[in-house]
C-alpha cells in the first residue's frame, strides 16, 4: 500500500502543549477506528509553522477523507516514491 507525507500548516505548532497535542493524535486515531483502518498514521514531525504527518493509504482520497472528518487542514498530500537513509551510504 502506498505511503503519503501530509504537510499541514498550523500557525504556532511548535508552542502546542503535550495535552494539545495528545487531543490531536486522540481525534486523529478515532478517525482512523471510524474508517475501519482504511488509513494508517505512521507519525507526525511537528515544526515551527508545520506538521509533516506520513500515512499509509490505499490513495490519496483516503487520505483527505481522514483530514475532512477529522477537521484537520492539508496543505499538501505527497505519495512516497523511495525512501533511503544513512543506509545507503554502505551499499
Amino acid at each position: 500500500m502506498p505511503t503519503f507525507v501530509v504537510e499541514r500548516d498550523l500557525e504556532g505548532a511548535g508552542w502546542l502543549s503535550a495535552e494539545q497535542l495528545e487531543g490531536i493524535a486522540h481525534r486523529a486515531c478515532e478517525i482512523v477506528d471510524a474508517m475501519d483502518h482504511q488509513v494508517t498514521w505512521v507519525e507526525s514531525y511537528v515544526t515551527e509553522d508545520k506538521f509533516y504527518c506520513v500515512y499509509i493509504a490505499p490513495d490519496v482520497a483516503a487520505v483527505q477523507e481522514h483530514a475532512m472528518r477529522g477537521e484537520l487542514p492539508i496543505s499538501r498530500v505527497a505519495e512516497v516514491f523511495k525512501k533511503f537513509g544513512p543506509e545507503a551510504d554502505h551499499a
